[in-house]
């Protein structure tokens, strides 16, 4: 059964505040919620087929593959992939924004309710090599809007896939695949 988004920003702590280290933050508008705390990962986990691993109030995943500190949710260097979900599904239509700095030839991604939208180091890694307003190793804006079961993905206001198809209902997720990758100011949205 899905939440309301007020709930779950109440679980996740956001009322509590942003870490100094979050300076540059934009304050979210009215009606957002932080999917990522800036401290710990409360709200997310590791799902198998016949269960799920939260990390509430941890700062590490249990491989050690996520971690976060000072306001950004570090995916680290290991072997194989690993993804990381929020407990919380989304049903409704919304808006998902996010920055993310990739290293060199890094690679992760972005679960959209299932579907994998690359989040990388774009124009080594690609496939978004002809990228003109990507900027390496630095942070990036990737805003997702999700409309019935059909995403609109950019980077920076530059498209990435115009018509993603997506399920009616399901979570949020990152994956660790290749080196270091950092994500902020995770929020989502609900539109109408």
């Amino acid at each position: 059964m899905l939440r309301s988004l007020s709930g779950l920003a109440l679980a996740l702590g956001v009322a509590a505040g942003v870490p100094a280290s979050r300076a540059d933050d934009k304050k979210p508008e009215p009606g957002t919620v932080e999917l990522f705390n800036g401290k710990d990962l409360t709200g997310w986990g590791y799902k198998t087929k016949d269960k799920f691993e939260a990390f509430d109030g941890k700062t590490e995943a249990s491989d050690k593959r996520y971690s976060a500190k000072d306001g950004v949710l570090v995916v680290n260097p290991g072997k194989g992939t690993a993804q990381l979900w929020t407990t919380e599904k989304f049903g409704k239509d919304f808006e998902l924004r996010l920055e993310f700095r990739a290293a060199v030839n890094a690679d992760s991604g972005l679960f959209v309710r299932g579907p994998q939208l690359q989040v990388r180091d774009y124009l080594v890694a690609g496939p978004y090599k002809e990228l003109k307003k990507y900027k390496p190793q630095d942070w990036n804006e990737i805003v997702v809007v999700v409309k019935g079961e059909v995403a609109h993905c950019t980077c920076n206001g530059e498209v990435l896939n115009a018509a993603m198809k997506v399920p009616a209902t399901g979570p949020i997720g990152l994956e660790a695949d290749r080196d270091t990758v950092e994500y902020r100011n995770i929020r989502l949205k609900e539109i109408k």
